[in-house]
Formats: structure tokens, sequence, C-alpha cells
């Protein structure tokens, strides 16, 4: 039996030693120097001006959502249908609109062809996932949104590390090239801070919203003495202390967990090579005529193995799942979010009349495709014994 989980504990005692250590020489928890610390170590690794620290990607998605309804008003985004849940519930509760798209197998992000054959003058941004680890980035669309004026919003929470080379062959990390990108640093993710998220962004007014936006919209949280002049001399019969800009969150993190992340953020690229190689290990080894295997690699930080039947065959995969259950390797069906979005209930109640059928990359990942772990400490063997068995059924 191979005794497989999806993810061993990533908390190591490096880690703990750290918050120890913190919380033996502090008076303070809550939100605070050390989130800005963290803040600041992030930006410095990925490549950007700002980033802020909220307490899960979710928590990221639905803040950069509002933030964009509220600067730029109504309009439709262009989303996938395979990736997280609060990816397309954040445009919903943003009271945008979502236009779901389908995806290409090479990385399982959005088609570039899907993307630029559905943008229309009621286009807001394009919110892309970078799925398990593969960047979804091109340049053709790059090129499109600059000219059209839309925003890219890169969803990165499952592919720290992930790059992309633009069109003069230099190569930046996912997550930098955009208007604004989330992040998670949930267990099992490159690294975690137990409960964490971040936004990251290069522009300075969307930064001071997000600021707001995170503790109860409240103009005190600006960093910025100018931007908040501005709204002072609209509304001079308010304290400043007690100015509510926009209809906030409250989307904090703790000290406690911004020390876990700096600690993790250490060995980062260190984590990031051992699961590429990992990858490729298990690529080199799984059968491509049975499964798919051409993913798009260059760049690719991987999250998970994804297992994808190139063809159509409900028994085989119904034996996939029953080896890979009987044999104690853990598994999520259906790859990121579990599948084709369009058919959650969720979906389809604000989006009436939407047919799964519509997406049939997404649809086919849906039935035929699954995803077991992927981390640092994973045995040689243990890949290539899966690999076994996985070419065995």
């Amino acid at each position: 039996m191979l005794n497989y989980p999806l993810m061993s504990n990533n908390i190591l005692h490096e880690d703990i030693d750290s918050l120890i250590d913190f919380l033996k020489h502090t008076d303070r928890f809550t939100n605070g120097p050390k989130v800005r610390e963290f803040e600041e170590a992030w930006s410095g690794w990925l490549g950007v001006k700002h980033s802020l620290f909220v307490h899960s990607g979710s928590s990221a998605n639905f803040m950069t959502m509002a933030g964009i309804r509220e600067i730029y008003g109504k309009g439709e985004v262009i989303v996938p249908a395979i990736t997280w849940e609060s990816d397309i519930a954040s445009i919903i509760r943003a009271d945008l609109v979502p236009v779901i798209v389908d995806v290409d197998f090479k990385n399982l992000a959005m088609d570039t062809k899907e993307i630029l054959g559905r943008i229309t003058k009621k286009t807001k941004a394009v919110f892309l996932s970078h799925i398990l680890g593969f960047n979804g980035l091109s340049n053709e669309l790059l090129k499109v949104l600059q000219e059209k004026n839309i925003l890219l919003v890169e969803d990165v929470c499952e592919s720290h590390g992930a790059t992309f080379r633009n069109e003069k062959g230099k190569i930046k990390k996912c997550g930098s090239v955009g208007f604004v990108s989330n992040f998670s640093f949930y267990y099992a993710h490159h690294i975690s801070t137990i409960e964490g998220g971040m936004i990251c962004t290069n522009d300075d007014r969307f930064y001071q919203y997000m600021r707001m936006f995170r503790s109860h919209g409240m103009l005190r949280e600006a960093d910025d003495l100018d931007f908040r002049q501005e709204w002072l001399k609209q509304y001079p019969e308010l304290k400043e202390e007690f100015l509510f800009t926009v209809p906030g969150f409250n989307m904090r993190s703790t000290e406690l967990n911004a020390v876990i992340g700096l600690s993790q953020l250490r060995r980062l690229d260190t984590i990031i090579d051992k699961r590429r190689e990992n990858y490729q290990l298990f690529i080199e080894h799984l059968d491509s005529e049975r499964y798919y295997t051409e993913f798009d690699n260059e760049g690719n930080s991987n999250y998970a193995f994804v297992v994808l039947l190139r063809e159509p065959d409900k028994e085989l995969f119904q034996r996939i799942v029953r080896v890979l259950s009987e044999e104690k390797v853990e598994f999520r069906r259906g790859t990121a979010g579990g599948g084709n979005q369009v058919r959650q209930p969720y979906v389809q109640k604000y989006i009436p009349g939407i047919l799964a059928e519509e997406f049939p990359r997404a649809e086919h990942i849906h039935d035929y495709g699954l995803y077991i772990g992927n981390y640092p400490g994973l045995e040689e063997e243990k890949i290539l014994a899966v690999c076994r068995l996985l070419n065995a059924v």
C-alpha cells in the first residue's frame, strides 16, 4: 500500500521556533510591523511595488473584485470554467458580471482565443487563473488587453514561482505581470502561513483602496497622505480616524501568520525547485499514450501531478479512482476547484441558462481528470511507484 497523502505538513520546526521566539519578545499580535515586514519581503521576492497581507487567497479575490467595481464601475469580468469557487463568486458579490470561458489542456488555464472572442465594450477585466503551477499567460493576450485598456487580474494561489517569458524574452514571475495579483498561503500551497493570502500590485491608487477595503473601508488605513487629503477635503465634517470611504471588510491577518510567512519565504525557491524536479520525474514516467502529458512546462512551478485521460473512458477512469483509493493515494477529482464550475449550483443560480456542455475541455477535465500530491518531502520511489500503478490500470 502506497499511503501517499495529498500533502505532508509544511509547517516545520524552524517555523515553530521562529514563532516561539517572536512570542517571547512581543506584546503585539494583531496586524502590525511583522505583517509589514512580510509584505515588503514578498514584494521583493515577487518583483512588485506593493503587497498587502490578508487572511486568505479568497479574501484577496473578494477585495480585488470589490476594488475594481468601486474604482472602475459595473461591467463584465472574463473568468475560466476551471478555477476556484471564489474567483467567480467574488465577481458576483462585487455586482460585476462573470463571463465564463473554456480552458486549454496544455496549461489548464483560459484559452487565449476563447478570451479574445468574448471581449466586449463591457469588459472591465480578465481574471486569469494560473492553475496547479502552470503559467496561463500569452503575449497575444497581453497585447490585446493593453490595446483595449482592460485590466488583467492574476490568480496565482496555486502557482507561486511560476514564470512567464514576454515577447522581449524577459522572464517575469506570474503575479508581477498584471494590474493586480492574488496569492494564497493555505496548507498544501507552496508556502503556508496556516491561513493567509496576498494582494500584489504596482498601482499606487489601487493599493490605497486595498488598504482601506482590508480594514472596514477606513481612511486611516491609507498610508499615502495626499490620497487621504483628497477624501478629507470632500468630507471636512467627518473625523479622519472614523471616515469610512468604501464598503470594506475586516480581512486583516495577524503578526503570528506573518512570522511563519517570513520563515517559510526563506526556503521558497528551494521548495519550487524540488517541486519542479518531482514533476519532471512524474511526467517522464507516466504513460503518454493513455494520459495527457503535453503540458506547457516552461515556467512551471508544479503544485500537483495532473492525471488526465487522453480519451473519454468512464470505465478506465473508475478503475483509476478505485485503485488509487485502495492504495491510499489521496487525490482530488476534476483538478482545480473540482472541475467545471459551470456545473455548480451557485453558477447555475446566478447565470441561468448556462450549459456545462458549452465548455467541452473543462467537461473532459471534470469527468476524466484528477490530481495527486506533489511536495518537497515526496520520495522519488513513491513517484515512480504511483506511475507504475497508473500505467498498469
